[in-house]
């Protein structure tokens, strides 16, 4: 369900009158509410939903850190195999398009991989807070660096460094994987835009 979002919120940009963030909106409050009213009437709510809003990284079963391990490894491979197109369709997709890259082919992969990654993350991070695993690490990472290879690497050593201390936290304070992940996230984001402001101070 989450690729078959993925692809239609890719279109609905690309040939709809509905730009990018209303798109989002549009999809992902459907989704949730579509997801909500289905698992209402399976179960009668008896299905522990907060886990699924907001994460939990006991309610993942050892099928579930298989399919996890797994799906990460095909986004490493599909994202190194096409590294290059992704570049330049992500940098200027009319330059890329003016040089033969078939732009819809590689947005298309780029969306997969993004939903990929939701599906990976969903049951630790949670329906709501799923979001903030894909924004956070890439913003903090450009507060700092500029080139586009500079930016994948310390989001990716970001996210992960954060992922890991979120999980300490949670497991200290017994809170919610999510919330602790998201809170880690936010704390490096801000000693980043600090760094990143002082080091465009020393330079001016």
């Amino acid at each position: 369900m989450v690729m078959i979002a993925a692809f239609l919120l890719l279109r609905m940009s690309e040939n709809s009158k509905i730009n990018g963030d209303a798109a989002i909106a549009l999809i992902s409050s459907s989704s949730l509410a579509i997801g909500v009213f289905a698992t209402s009437l399976s179960g009668g709510m008896n299905i522990d939903v907060f886990h699924y809003m907001f994460g939990s990284i006991l309610a993942m079963s050892r099928s579930d850190v298989y399919l996890c391990v797994v799906m990460s490894i095909i986004v490493l491979l599909l994202f190194i195999l096409f590294y290059n197109k992704i570049f330049a369709v992500t940098f200027d997709e009319r330059f890329a398009r003016a040089t033969g890259t078939n732009s819809g082919l590689y947005n298309m992969i780029i969306a997969l991989l993004t939903a990929v990654t939701i599906v990976v993350g969903m049951r630790v991070m949670g329906a709501l807070l799923i979001s903030s695993l894909i924004i956070f690490p890439a913003l903090t990472a450009m507060r700092i660096f500029k080139s586009f290879r500079s930016v994948v690497i310390c989001s990716a050593v970001t996210s992960i460094a954060c992922f890991f201390f979120g999980m300490a936290i949670s497991y200290a304070f017994s809170a919610p994987a999510g919330a602790s992940v998201v809170i880690v996230n936010l704390a490096v984001f801000l000693i980043f835009s600090l760094a990143g402001f002082l080091l465009r101070k020393k330079s001016a």
